[in-house]
């Protein structure tokens, strides 16, 4: 497995440490959990806005007392 080597002050290293031992993990196991569940959040954000983007006309017209009052950018 390739290898990367992050540099880290010592404040951080010792907050890495705290919160990995919080975690019942290894410092090296922490920072990989933390770095892919961040990819992975950014992956489902996308995901999710762009259903919503594709969806969200249908919703409001299925369900017009639900749907909110979206303002087309024209004074009323």
């Amino acid at each position: 497995m390739p290898d990367l080597n992050v540099g880290y002050t010592k404040a951080e290293l010792q907050q890495l440490r705290e919160a990995a031992a919080a975690a019942g993990m290894s410092v090296e196991d922490y920072v990989r959990t933390a770095s892919v569940r961040d990819g992975q959040h950014s992956v489902f954000v996308t995901t999710a806005l762009n259903f919503y983007d594709g969806n969200v006309a249908a919703f409001d017209e299925a369900f017009p007392d639900d749907a909110p009052h979206r303002s087309s950018g024209a004074a009323a």
